[in-house]
């Protein structure tokens, strides 16, 4: 198995095996991202894939039940490309019940129906897509490349096709100054097509990036714990989904809330109201990563 670069994955996937089928994004332009900097994006070649999924069942046998393929935007191969290696890696492990990868919804949605569907019938069964914001302004001033209006139509392509979407809000992307319509109207994008989960992430500003300079200029305001809460709060408060999962599954969050839409809405709530009541040193101080 041979890996260029570093190699990114989801947390939810730290057990499956990872095959690295693209390197790098093909977009690359968000001002928050450090990813995929040291890298060209390029697509590997099928046959190279292939004999990485052999060398992977050679070593690890046929019991691998979780298979995902970075890097950013996998889902941008061809349609034939990624049936044929994902029908060689179903051939080659029995048991594989999962595999996903990465997808933003402007690359989802130069996929046809036709051509999600077949992907899932040969065997993808999640994609993962960060949304970070379903606040136009917001998209549009971290470089997204993308609009609302494009996650939506992704979101409910996806789930037309049987495949699970993950999406990703990124909490404080919109500095303080947007923090309110960053939560609503992500919200009000999550509820036309409610994900099967919604994983929260919190904003750690990296250094190299136009946003760290922006930070360091003071062009933008990094929450605070408390504002982060309330922000979270604002999103959970104008979600209307049905039966979306939320969680917040990363190291970065200051709180670790997660339920189920519609059903723990109002648990959820009322912990974040417990934790708002706190004394922010109670809380890890709003930082920016030394890496």
């Amino acid at each position: 198995m041979r890996y260029e670069g570093t190699i990114y994955r989801p947390p939810s996937e730290a057990g499956s095996l990872l095959i690295q089928a693209t390197i790098g994004c093909p977009h690359n332009k968000c001002t928050f991202c450090q990813m995929y900097k040291d890298v060209k994006f390029r697509i590997r070649p099928v046959e190279e894939i292939k004999e990485d999924l052999l060398a992977a069942r050679n070593y690890y046998g046929e019991y691998i039940e979780s298979l995902f393929f970075p890097d950013g935007n996998t889902i941008l191969m061809r349609t034939n490309q990624l049936v044929e290696i994902f029908e060689y890696a179903g051939e080659l492990f029995p048991h594989l019940s999962r595999i996903t990868v990465y997808g933003s919804s402007r690359f989802v949605n130069k996929k046809s129906l036709e051509d999600l569907t077949r992907l899932y019938q040969a065997g993808l069964r999640r994609v993962h897509t960060g949304m970070e914001s379903g606040d136009d302004i917001t998209l549009a001033r971290v470089c997204k490349g993308t609009t609302s209006q494009e996650i939506i139509a992704a979101g409910n392509k996806l789930k037309e096709a049987g495949i699970q979407v993950s999406e990703y809000y990124l909490t404080g992307i919109g500095g303080l100054a947007r923090t309110r319509e960053h939560a609503i109207n992500s919200a009000i994008t999550l509820s036309q097509f409610s994900p099967d989960f919604i994983r929260i992430r919190t904003l750690v500003p990296y250094p190299g990036t136009p946003l760290y300079e922006d930070y360091q200029n003071g062009s933008f305001q990094l929450l605070t714990a408390h504002q982060a809460l309330q922000e979270v709060r604002l999103l959970i408060e104008n979600l209307e989904c049905e039966n979306s999962m939320l969680l917040s599954d990363h190291m970065a969050n200051y709180a670790n809330i997660n339920g189920l839409l519609p059903r723990d809405k109002a648990v959820m709530l009322k912990e974040l109201d417990q934790l708002l009541t706190y004394s922010a040193d109670c809380f890890r101080q709003p930082h920016i990563s030394r890496l």
